[in-house]
């Protein structure tokens, strides 16, 4: 079940935040290289900076100095629409809750992203589906988010994560509200879809981060390895 997807590095240099109005730093001088493929787990206590830190590599939150590096492209930093161009182009995400619109069927919630590009057609559309029965789901994509369990709804996250084939794929606790089968079953499904592309994970699990290549814990505004 590989889904074959072309990962770029990642690349952090001197990553300074600070929140206004706060004691310490949130990054006090973050570096970090990532080759493009490599599974990342980003663990620390609550409230440390992990999903600043997805934030920042998404442009949705900006920093202080330094730089974020996507295959060699900066990461926008002071510019939303910009920032809303490279999401586009460069980023998937999910996060603990998938968000799926109610009002729209799975197979709409995975398609919404190319409806916002004006780019789905026919092929597209298949491509939404394709996901779709990657992660279990084929038969179940006319029906509503109420009409399918949080596990599903889950998966529904992870492949409207991939529609737009990203570069780097950034999740933020995709399993933290399910019980243990259930995520235990997802990050399975997860494990198995990302090869070759690149992953950026937080969680608080020691047991999902032994499973990536890599894993950096966040304390004190440091970052280690």
């Amino acid at each position: 079940m590989t889904l074959k997807l072309f990962g770029l590095p990642l690349e952090i240099s001197s990553l300074l935040k600070v929140y206004s109005g706060a004691a310490h730093p949130v990054f006090d001088g973050y570096s970090l290289s990532l080759p493009g493929g490599a599974l990342c787990a980003l663990v620390g206590v609550s409230g440390v900076g992990k999903t600043t830190m997805l934030n920042c590599i998404a442009a949705l939150d900006t920093w202080n100095s330094g730089t974020i590096m996507v295959g060699g492209e900066p990461v926008p930093k002071d510019s939303p629409t910009l920032g809303a161009f490279y999401r586009r182009r460069m980023v998937g995400m999910a996060f603990q809750s998938p968000h799926l619109l109610q009002e729209f069927t799975l197979l709409e919630n995975v398609e919404i992203p190319l409806m916002i590009d004006d780019s789905l057609g026919i092929t597209e559309s298949e491509w939404c589906k394709h996901l779709l029965e990657l992660v279990g789901l084929h038969d179940l994509m006319h029906r509503l988010p109420s009409q399918i369990s949080g596990g599903q709804a889950a998966r529904a996250g992870l492949a409207r994560a991939l529609v737009r084939k990203p570069a780097i794929w950034l999740l933020d606790e995709p399993t933290g509200n399910l019980d243990a089968a259930t995520g235990g079953q997802v990050l399975d499904l997860l494990f198995g879809m990302v090869k070759g592309q690149a992953l950026v994970m937080v969680t608080h699990s020691m047991d999902i981060a032994g499973r990536c290549d890599r894993i950096l814990t966040l304390s004190n505004g440091t970052l280690t390895s």
